[in-house]
């Protein structure tokens, strides 16, 4: 009678290791799914990162052209450019059309 309690104990190892090799194949797949999703993130982050630098650049240059665009020069520079406006003892001088 003793052989089959040897059976059933073989048989009781050889499943709980097996269990135990199919959580640590499972637990491996996992990791490297969540490395592989870890390392795309991160991806997206250094792009998010620059398009937030560039954002900011942008956001200074409108700044600075919004200062330019409320001084006394810009006024004279759209007057002189669209207008043709000069001032009384000013000489404009312009190149000849070939």
């Amino acid at each position: 009678m003793k052989r089959p309690r040897r059976r059933q104990s073989r048989i009781g190892i050889f499943l709980i290791v097996l269990a135990m090799l199919a959580t640590v194949i499972a637990s491996g797949v996992r990791v490297a799914h969540l490395r592989a999703k870890s390392q795309r993130l991160a991806v997206t982050e250094r792009q998010l990162e620059d398009d937030i630098d560039e954002a900011k650049k942008e956001a200074e240059a409108l700044e600075e052209k919004e200062k330019y665009m409320q001084t006394k020069k810009y006024i004279e520079d759209e007057a002189k450019d669209k207008l043709g406006l000069v001032y009384p003892d000013e000489i404009v001088i312009e190149p000849r059309e070939k």
